[in-house]
């Protein structure tokens, strides 16, 4: 699977999420108290604000289950809505049943993510910052989760370790400091851009300092964990030539705040952690 690739990334994930649910002997219950030649339509329906993401990987569960099955979306993804009809699925009422709760799981998940970004983005508009997810994503579901990200109005950081490089404090200190290290990676891949995180101002200097020496065009600066007067400061040192980007204790408390300092983008893992499932619920009615 391509580690870019969010189509097989959900494959994957629906097959591995539809062993775990049906296991080999399949929806007993459904065996048991279902006519097995019987039609269903069932409404999954949004019971919560928020908004949509994910009805492929609906789609994808229930032609897992049964290509016989028919999705039919009822509202648009990225919408903010209160709540109300979702999509409908028509088809055998026992392959339903085995769609409802893995689809759900899912869709739901997405959702929850896409509702979370929303907010934060609502809350820092006007203000010109960007709202970006991190890597705290679920395993396995990451491609997916960032997509919904970008539903919910955000943007994407790096993907993974391997399309970006981002010095993080440890990476400096093992290098032997900001400067150092920028040089390090600069040299190793010059392809790819480039993001060193700052402690304080004195380190947004040397990071300052060090893209102008190698005349970095791809190079962001992180700014963890500083106060907002230091955002501030580093705004104006900074002075247009490289995009600042603020995180750490970034909540939908402050982060409308942090945007009114000037940085570009702002990043929390909150995002995609942080997300509570967006209620969803599946009613299922025989076919006359």
């Amino acid at each position: 699977m391509s580690a870019l690739d969010p189509t097989a990334a959900l494959y994957d994930l629906v097959a591995r999420a539809l062993a775990e649910d049906l296991g080999d002997a399949g929806d007993v219950t459904a065996q048991a108290t279902v006519p097995e030649a019987l039609a269903g339509t069932a409404t999954v329906t949004q019971k919560a604000p928020g908004v949509i993401a994910g009805l492929d990987a609906f789609a994808a569960v229930a032609a897992a289950v049964d290509p016989g099955l028919t999705v039919e979306p009822l509202t648009e993804e990225g919408v903010w809505r209160e709540r109300g009809p979702v999509l409908a699925l028509e088809g055998s009422a026992r392959s339903i049943l085995a769609v409802e709760r893995t689809a759900l799981n899912i869709v739901g998940r997405l959702s929850g993510v896409a509702t979370m970004t929303r907010r934060y983005v609502d809350a820092v508009a006007g203000t010109g910052a960007t709202i970006l997810d991190t890597r705290k994503t679920t395993p396995g579901m990451r491609l997916l989760e960032k997509r919904a990200v970008v539903t919910g109005g955000g943007a994407n950081h790096r993907i993974g370790l391997f399309d970006e490089i981002l010095i993080k404090e440890n990476h400096a200190a093992m290098a032997g400091g900001v400067g150092p290290a920028v040089r390090a990676a600069h040299a190793l891949r010059p392809d790819l851009p480039l993001v060193v995180e700052c402690q304080d101002l004195d380190e947004v200097d040397v990071a300052l300092a060090t893209a102008a020496e190698l005349g970095l065009e791809r190079f962001r600066v992180l700014l963890d964990n500083m106060s907002h007067d230091d955002l501030r400061e580093a705004v104006a040192r900074a002075a247009g030539r490289v995009p600042l980007e603020a995180s750490g204790n970034v909540s939908l408390g402050t982060v409308e705040a942090i945007a009114r300092t000037g940085v570009d983008f702002i990043s929390s893992g909150a995002l995609t952690h942080s997300a509570p499932v967006l209620d969803l619920s599946l009613i299922l009615e025989p076919r006359s």
